[in-house]
């Protein structure tokens, strides 16, 4: 074939097209079709050129996109052609490092069948070797120190390759063709144990991994170096091992993950459909909450009174080899102390975790990037992000616009942040509560990672309303051009908006605990008539005092207090005392003349504190150890389907819809008095609770003829809720609308602010 007959093309690929293979594929499919040319990493994405017969160039592209690698992510490809050079064989490029940065980085990656048949058979080089990995698994993101993706741009750079590695690392044709954390026992990273002081242990166990085993069996608190942190791990099936943790650790009650070494055993403690299957086993490995079986072998205290078990599968080499064989479920619970960020580094997880764990399980690949496991669940048949981190971040959530450059700073809990560049999100692996020097100085590193991957440092900032949040005080401390502030409950509501493409008016449902409305008081059940731009509040709770203010939080019984007080008037002690809230009678005068004054009880129109106060009531929890839990206890004893439900009243009063629910807390109080079953209670008040929501919803469209219906907040994280409340809009012929990719919760909210800030700069400009 004369060139005259020839045809070349340029493609740039953008997307996650870097360490998951995709040269190799493209190589394969260059050298099916007879095509010469090159492929090349580089910092825009992967470049490609081919030549040949133009009926093979038309056919190129599609046959790339029809055989991606498992990881690889195309996000959009640009063509042009190019003069014919004669060029009869196809080659894989060094990669370049010039240019603008555009490449999106490929999460964490759970070990791959392939990997763990080679883990495990004796006449394979790399037989127990905890780092094995290739090019459809392991570490990404946890490991980058700058793009593109290339081994010198990793930890992995001080770790030369043997002549046998180098050898696969080179071959197109090779599984671990530029497999970045490639490595084996002799040109790789190693494991080591040291006690609770980091002195390496006597060397009476050649296989440290055994040493981890047996220590685990003993009851022992061993800290374990992962994929983009440290977990403190010790047997779930071990009471006594669990309580110590928790006391060390100063985690009173909140659920402990556990991890288990296969389908099988999580299908011993939980109940497993067919999409917890589908979550347990992806490459993502999430934490998936299932519903716990009555005697399924887990210790009491790793989960009390909850109705769900988290449990994951191994997604480490290392983490199958600790639980092979007859090994026990593990808890795998972040190594940190409260409120700090997950350890990172050997030095620091000896000095942080020291006096937690009784052991060390090192090795000497540096985390770059910090990570926690990502928590989900499924309701109605879908999968519900719950803490988006490892395994999913920080692949973009592609948008239907495109926006001006902007960066959110997010909230003060459960907080991530967001770069929006063009018609990209951005969003930061899970950061945490940022109640201590340590969390905010993850929330920087967050930032300055971010702005390393999006290759985008935005002067446009966006924050909460909130002035004493510290995302706000660090706006005005951050270079530049404008802030934007933003309501937290339009965030939740604009995140599901950008998530599903919706650009016309909804009517936003955001239930939580709180958030700082735009009258300086505490919302929490909020109708919004919202779009990208502004709100307005078409409706919301009444109003409640919360005595004590964030005391109230900690302490569901002051909720209690407060709703009884609004609801039977001067009358309320006398109610109280007949409940089970005797045991604070001797504060009831103090809280009485605060609520009066107004003194350190702001008002609040908070679904999340109606929660705690009805557990409260029900004599479940008067105090809780950390947020949701009261919440989640009574979720938990709802456990009876088609009850009756409560009164309620709504009203129209200057311009909003006010949802009144006294009628239904004087009958629940009343049915606790007379002994009704609390199970029932509880389940009565769901029933209640999902129709007084679908019916302010409902009258709300009915002076508004807003058919859209979107639901946001940690509230809906409550299964039966959410479910129901779907449900019954549903019925009512709403259009619902939830998240796709992101948390109900506060995970949420700085993809919303960053959209809110980007449209109220594109109406300026236009």
């Amino acid at each position: 074939m004369n060139n005259q007959e020839r045809r070349r093309i340029r493609l740039l690929f953008s997307g996650i097209v870097q360490g998951v293979g995709f040269r190799p594929a493209i190589y394969r499919i260059a050298k099916e079709q007879n095509l010469g040319g090159f492929v090349c990493n580089t910092p825009e994405g992967v470049v490609v050129e081919v030549e040949g017969h133009p009926r093979h160039i038309e056919g190129f592209v599609p046959a790339v996109l029809n055989n991606l690698p498992p990881a690889a992510e195309v996000a959009a490809v640009s063509q042009e052609d190019l003069s014919v050079r004669g060029e009869q064989t196809f080659q894989i490029r060094s990669s370049r490092d010039d240019g603008d940065k555009d490449v999106m980085i490929s999460p964490d990656l759970a070990v791959c069948d392939n990997c763990l048949r080679e883990l495990k058979d004796p006449r394979d080089r790399r037989y127990r070797y905890p780092f094995i990995n290739c090019t459809d698994c392991g570490p990404r993101l946890t490991i980058i120190r700058d793009v593109p993706y290339d081994r010198g741009n990793t930890s992995m750079a001080c770790f030369p390759l043997c002549p046998q590695c180098g050898t696969e690392y080179e071959n197109p044709s090779d599984r671990r063709f530029h497999a970045e954390p490639n490595a084996c026992p002799l040109c790789g990273p190693r494991l080591w144990m040291t006690d609770g002081q980091g002195v390496p242990l006597a060397d009476d166990f050649p296989d440290p991994v055994e040493q981890a085993r047996e220590l685990l069996k003993k009851g022992k608190i061993l800290a374990i170096k992962g994929l983009g942190g440290f977990h403190l791990a010790v047997d779930a099936t071990n009471e006594q091992a669990v309580q110590r943790l928790r006391a060390r650790k100063y985690r009173e009650e909140k659920p402990l993950a556990v991890m288990v070494g296969h389908l099988e055993a999580a299908g011993r403690i939980a109940e497993i459909g067919r999409l917890e299957q589908h979550l347990l086993s992806s490459p993502q490995r999430p934490i998936v909450l299932c519903r716990k079986k009555r005697h399924g072998g887990i210790a009491p205290s790793v989960a009390p009174g909850v109705p769900d078990q988290g449990i994951m599968l191994p997604y480490t080499p290392l983490h199958a080899l600790l639980l092979e064989d007859d090994s026990p479920p593990l808890v795998m619970t972040s190594g940190n102390r409260v409120d700090e960020p997950i350890c990172q580094k050997n030095r620091e997880a000896l000095l942080r975790l020291k006096g937690i764990a009784d052991f060390f399980l090192l090795h000497n690949r540096d985390i770059l990037v910090r990570c926690d496991d990502s928590v989900v669940t499924a309701a109605r048949g879908k999968t519900v992000m719950i803490r988006r981190s490892r395994g999913y971040a920080p692949r973009p959530i592609t948008l239907q616009q495109c926006y001006p450059d902007v960066l959110a700073l997010g909230p003060q809990l459960k907080a991530t942040l967001c770069i929006l560049k063009g018609n990209q999100a951005y969003l930061s692996p899970h950061i945490g509560d940022l109640e201590t020097p340590e969390a905010r100085a993850f929330h920087s590193e967050s930032l300055s990672l971010m702005e390393r991957i999006a290759s985008c440092r935005p002067k446009v900032l966006a924050c909460d309303l909130h002035p004493a949040y510290y995302t706000t005080r660090l706006a005005k401390e951050l270079p530049h051009r404008e802030i934007f502030r933003v309501q937290h409950h339009h965030a939740h509501i604009v995140s599901v908006m950008a998530e599903n493409g919706l650009s016309e008016q909804v009517i936003g449902l955001a239930m939580d605990g709180t958030g700082y409305g735009t009258d300086g008081t505490v919302w929490g059940c909020e109708f919004l008539i919202s779009d990208e731009l502004d709100f307005q509040r078409a409706g919301h709770l009444e109003p409640f005092p919360l005595p004590g203010s964030d005391k109230a939080v900690r302490e569901p019984w002051r909720v209690a207090v407060s709703l009884l007080h609004e609801s039977y008037g001067h009358d309320w002690q006398e109610m109280a005392q007949r409940l089970d809230l005797s045991a604070f009678a001797s504060h009831f005068e103090l809280l009485n003349s605060m609520m009066a004054s107004g003194l350190n009880s702001p008002q609040a129109s908070s679904l999340g504190r109606v929660f705690d106060a009805v557990a409260s009531l029900l004599g479940i929890r008067h105090t809780a150890s950390f947020e949701g839990q009261a919440a989640m206890e009574l979720e938990a004893m709802a456990d009876l389907p088609y009850e009756a439900s409560y009164p309620f009243l709504l009203r129209y009063e200057d311009g909003r819809t006010l949802l009144d629910l006294r009628p239904l807390i004087r009958t629940l109080a009343q049915e606790r008095i007379n002994g009704i079953d609390p199970h029932k209670i509880a389940s009565r008040f769901h029933v209640s609770l999902i129709k007084a929501l679908a019916a302010t919803a409902g009258e709300i469209r009915e002076r508004t003829g807003i058919n859209r219906a979107v639901l946001s907040g940690g509230c809906f994280q409550n299964r039966i809720l959410f479910n129901g409340v779907t449900r019954e809009l549903e019925k009512e012929g709403f259009a619902v609308y939830t998240h796709i990719s992101l948390p109900p919760n506060d995970g949420c909210i700085a993809l919303g602010q960053a959209v809110v800030a980007a449209s109220r700069l594109k109406r300026r400009k236009s």
